[in-house]
């Protein structure tokens, strides 16, 4: 499955599919054949970090 290029879709992407389907990035990246650093670093470069707790990224 393609998951979206762009930072900002795919920030937005992503924390809908870990609310919605998957219960850590983990599951998301496994289940998906995502890279798990490519998503964190994308996203950290506009200063999102995943929250393990609430299993989503928020503003750091």
């Amino acid at each position: 499955m393609n998951i979206p290029k762009d930072p900002n879709i795919l920030f937005s992407y992503i924390n809908t599919q870990l609310r919605d389907n998957y219960s850590s990035l983990d599951e998301l990246c496994s289940s998906l054949g995502a890279d798990k650093n490519e998503i964190t670093q994308k996203l950290s470069a506009l200063g999102y970090r995943y929250d393990e707790d609430k299993n989503l990224f928020t503003a750091c």
